[in-house]
Order: structure tokens, then C-alpha cells, then sequence
């Protein structure tokens, strides 16, 4: 899976849990939780959603690596190949 098709099911994923964003707003570069203010259930849902939706086993322990959208989307993308 390439990075393109990763990013856009982080977003959907992300959209899933917090309807209200606009995923085209979001900027890769700035803290991603406070990017679209999730607080902790929904971040845990959100990383639950992500291992569901991509098969990625996402271990708590590696949830503070993921500040930035690129940083979630890099994690994933070498956990898939």
C-alpha cells in the first residue's frame, strides 16, 4: 500500500471518529490531536479503527511517536511492508 492510499484511510478513519473536521484543512506538520482536538477514548478508538482497517497492530506504547499526520502515516507505511 503506498502512501497516498495509507493517508487517505488515516483520514477516513479520522473523519469516522470526528465527523466535523475537514480532512483537506488538516495541516501535516502541526500536532495531530490538537489538529482536530481529540481527546483520549477518541484517540483510542481512532487507533483501534486504524488496526481494523489496515491490520496494523498498533502497540500503546508507540501512540506518543505519532505527533504529526506524517508521522502516523510513516509508522503505518512501514508496518505494511
Amino acid at each position: 500500500m503506498d502512501e497516498a492510499a495509507i493517508r487517505s484511510e488515516v483520514l477516513q478513519a479520522l473523519k469516522t471518529i470526528a465527523p466535523e473536521i475537514d480532512p483537506a484543512s488538516l495541516r501535516s506538520d502541526r500536532p495531530l490531536r490538537e489538529e482536530v482536538d481529540l481527546d483520549s477514548m477518541d484517540w483510542l478508538r481512532f487507533m483501534a479503527l486504524l488496526h481494523q482497517r489496515l491490520g496494523v497492530s498498533i502497540p500503546e506504547e508507540d501512540y506518543w511517536r505519532f505527533n504529526r499526520l506524517d508521522d502516523l502515516v510513516g509508522y503505518l507505511q512501514s508496518h505494511l511492508a
